[in-house]
């Protein structure tokens, strides 16, 4: 029971991170008066986000992975015949999640902070260009997590 809400609440976390990341951080930069304040709202957001939905993302694999090997013991050799493909999908996707997420938090955004705390110039077209590239992975990162948790949903319903 404790791992179903720990799983929950990890989702709950991790969703809402990059949700709230992608609506209402983005009309914020525009908003922002000079490409000074853009960088350095941009750099404290992605120090709160990279590692919320990092660690968020890795308490739902953990938590998902005990609460299938509960599944697995509960089914016993019905389990693969029963979940077999649902479960094969639902890995598959989990496994894009976490190849995209991790991109966008590693990959761009923890790359652009070390940039800027290491002192290289940012320049309009740079922050433009990592911002673009952050923006356009979050859609592709929710329309997986929905899917996964859909999947979820299917193999402990």
């Amino acid at each position: 029971m404790l791992t179903y809400w720990l799983h929950l609440t990890a989702l709950v976390v991790y969703l809402g991170s990059v949700v709230g990341f992608w609506v209402m951080l983005y009309p914020i930069l525009s908003v922002a008066k000079s490409h000074e304040q853009q960088v350095t709202l941009l750099v404290r957001s992605l120090k709160l986000y990279n590692p919320t939905q990092i660690g968020a993302l890795g308490l739902v694999v953990i938590s998902g992975a005990v609460q299938l090997t509960d599944l697995k013991a509960a089914y016993r050799e019905e389990f693969f015949k029963e979940l077999g493909s649902t479960l094969g999908l639902k890995l598959t996707l989990s496994f894009l999640l976490i190849i995209f997420s991790t991109y966008q938090s590693m990959g761009v955004g923890l790359r652009f902070v070390r940039r800027y705390e290491g002192g290289d110039p940012i320049s309009p077209q740079d922050l433009r260009s990592i911002g673009q590239r952050l923006k356009a992975l979050a859609p592709a990162i929710v329309f997986l997590a929905i899917i996964t948790l859909w999947l979820g949903m299917r193999l402990g319903g």
